[in-house]
């Protein structure tokens, strides 16, 4: 046996590896809570030395499959009854590589990245736990070989994320944000059971590729009408649809921010999030048959990826900021799938998956510097408002910052520009109106991240601004429901302040600075390691020498790299690119004039359109809208099925127990034990009985 062989008969170990980890550690805080909780530095380097295990061993399968090993499938019987039968087991293809690679990259440098920005938290230890168990749900997902054990990672990944969005858990943003996030991806989930246990029921099998051929076969002989082949496949886009954030299920997404920013980082950037583009990519065979569930996908995705990017652009929270970008962005993914474009929807998937990682951890890096100065209150740390200038005192941050910025923006030769180009142009050539909402949506995107960068890193630094802080702090707490008169602060106000205070994240024992600082080198390396993808990834998926797409190409599909060498346009690709370069080029000269060179003033522009400015700024109003209808309207549903058991259920109850006792009361006296009285009354019976019979 050799040892690639040996490799791919061990490739179970990589979810395993994590899950050891968060065995172990999470049975010592259950067994030994205080012991373990001093063992910080040992914890850490035992996770992260498992993570780094599982992501050699990644790369060792990724390189073996580029080297053309054949995919590996290893299975076993889980459960059986007469002829019904339910296998488990992992599967090793290019895709799966890929992920693989993708996915243990970016939890082993944010697992390093965890431990300069949660150096001082109680939690430390537990945190490593929860990202352990995250990595090992999420690789488990990815070496799915079926949609059945797909469904199993799916919610322990949806578990691990709920944890974690709610490890601040004494924080009611944190405790409200993780439920939000728990219910609406329980609603996706809800569709995505349905849809599995409708496609096993007419196919027989939860095999991706058996799934799709059975499916096919029977809508075309007739035996499945089409519409309901259909249904099922929609049902199961649900999930994709809750797990990466679309349109009408994204709305716990920005809220999740309240999560430490390494899981911003790892979960809401790089890998969750992900794993519903991944999924669409996995039922390909089913999907790509079904032209009325490819047109809903697509539709899908432009439109959340135009909502994203105009919600982006009014939004001061850093990291709420960066979550619209990354459902605008899972927006061009979905949109890709749909039009058909399979391996342009996944490059932008791993060239997404390195920048934006990347942005999430220098905007970590922002907030821990801003820390030194404002304190603990994540409303103040986080408000671009306050930053500003921050290139002087954060130079590593900001250069990487802003190669995230460039990447993202689509310029040229950066990573997301080949990959972004390529499902505008793929978009083009099957809907140009789809290709239209695309293409305005890459200069809102660039718009919106340069303005982020120059209201964080440059200008001046306005951290020490007190009427700023005043102004930020009065809104902070109108929006609790607290009201603020006029003069000293409110007493309501100090409470607050001394709540988070109490709250160390990053403890910097008590003392503000003057001016923020740079963050250690656990927390700077991160973003160094995810600059090079950012800037290079992008390269191997170039139109003119697509090696990507000759690695990742749609299931049962043959492609051949030089027919499509042959194929390149050299004046359709100059007329693509130069369009989506021009258009965000566009858009940074506006963030320019409006962040930079302060030539137009946004305020004036926004007091001239408020109905579109406020339409950005309360997110389309669909919070409020489910707010509404959903959440109050739920309550008053409750009220209302209490009034009905009070008054009807309960009232039939009660009357049945004072009938009971009425009747019982009264037949009491009619038992006094003397044997003359019960035939008196046996003999008044029988007379009545006579009389009766007389009458009739």
């Amino acid at each position: 046996m050799d040892s690639v062989d040996t490799l791919y008969q061990y490739a179970w170990l990589i979810p395993v590896l994590p899950l050891i980890g968060a065995a172990v550690v999470g049975t010592g805080l259950v067994s030994y809570g205080e012991a373990t909780n001093k063992l910080r530095q040992p914890v850490a380097i035992f996770i992260v030395s498992l993570i780094g295990a599982a992501m050699v061993l990644s790369f060792a399968i990724f390189w073996s499959q580029w080297q053309g090993h054949a995919p590996y499938q290893a299975m076993f019987e889980w459960a059986s009854a007469g002829d019904f039968r339910i296998e488990m087991g992992y599967t090793i293809d290019h895709l799966v590589a890929l992920m693989l690679v993708v996915v243990t990259t970016v939890a082993f440098l944010v697992m390093i990245y965890t431990d300069g920005y949660m150096a001082h938290d109680a939690g430390y230890v537990r945190f490593y736990a929860y990202l352990s168990l995250f990595s090992s749900s999420m690789l488990g997902l990815v070496i799915s070989p079926n949609l059945l054990q797909v469904y199993v990672f799916w919610e322990l990944v949806g578990m691990c994320s709920y944890l974690l969005i709610g490890f601040w858990y004494d924080r009611k943003p944190a405790a409200d944000a993780c439920q939000k996030a728990f219910v609406t991806n329980r609603v996706g989930d809800f569709g995505l059971l349905l849809g599995i246990l409708g496609l096993f029921w007419a196919t027989g099998s939860f095999d991706f590729e058996i799934m799709g051929e059975r499916l096919t076969d029977m809508v075309n002989v007739g035996s499945l009408p089409a519409s309901v082949a259909a249904i099922f496949a929609i049902l199961v886009f649900l999930g994709p649809v809750a797990k990466s954030a679309q349109f009408p299920l994204h709305v716990w997404l920005p809220d999740a921010m309240e999560g430490p920013t390494p899981i911003s980082a790892l979960i809401h950037a790089a890998t969750m999030v992900a794993a519903g583009v991944f999924l669409v990519a996995r039922m390909y065979p089913v999907f790509e048959h079904i032209p009325t569930v490819m047109t809903v996908i697509a539709y899908t995705g432009a439109f959340t990826a135009f909502m994203g990017a105009t919600i982006a652009i009014t939004q001061n929270d850093i990291k709420k900021g960066l979550a619209f970008s990354t459902m605008s962005q899972l927006g061009y993914m979905v949109m890709a799938m749909g039009v058909g474009a399979y391996s342009a929807g996944l490059f932008h998937l791993m060239t997404h998956a390195y920048f934006k990682a990347m942005l999430f951890l220098g905007s970590g890096s922002v907030i821990h510097g801003m820390e030194a100065v404002v304190g603990h209150d994540p409303v103040l740390a986080q408000d671009m408002r306050l930053m500003g200038g921050l290139r002087k005192y954060m130079p590593v941050t900001a250069i990487t910052f802003l190669i995230g910025t460039l990447a993202i923006a689509g310029i040229p030769p950066f990573a997301g520009f080949w990959s972004k180009d390529e499902i505008l142009g793929a978009t083009f050539a099957v809907n140009p109106a789809l290709w239209a909402v695309g293409w305005l949506t890459a200069g809102i995107t660039a718009f919106y991240m340069f303005r982020m960068y120059f209201s964080t890193f440059e200008g001046s630094f306005r951290g020490n601004d007190e009427g700023i802080r005043r102004d930020l702090k009065r809104a902070q707490l109108q929006k609790m429901g607290m009201s603020l008169g006029p003069g000293a602060m409110n007493p309501q106000e100090l409470t607050l302040d001394a709540a988070h205070d109490d709250h160390d994240d990053h403890d910097d024992h008590g003392h503000h600075a003057h001016e923020p600082h740079e963050s250690p080198l656990s927390m700077i390396f991160p973003l160094m390691a995810l600059a090079v993808p950012s800037v290079l990834v992008g390269l191997i998926g170039t139109p003119f020498a697509n090696y990507f797409e000759a690695f990742i190409h749609p299931p049962g599909e043959v492609f051949e790299a030089a027919e499509a060498a042959e194929a390149f346009d050299w004046s359709e690709f100059a007329l693509m690119a130069g369009s989506s370069v021009a258009i965000a080029t566009v858009g940074i000269i506006i963030s320019v004039l409006m962040y930079r060179t302060k030539a137009i003033d946004p305020r004036a522009i926004a007091a001239k359109i408020p109905f579109l400015y406020n339409l950005s700024l309360n997110k389309w109003y669909i919070d409020d809208i489910y707010e509404v209808v959903f959440v109050q309207g739920s309550r008053k549903l409750a009220k209302q099925v209490l009034e009905v058991d009070i008054r009807i259920v309960d009232g039939l109850v009660n009357l049945a127990g004072l009938v009971t006792l009425v009747t019982g009361e009264g037949l009491k006296y009619l038992e006094n034990g003397r044997a003359q009285f019960y035939a008196l009354i046996v003999f008044g019976a029988v007379l009545g009985l006579v009389l009766l019979s007389g009458v009739t």
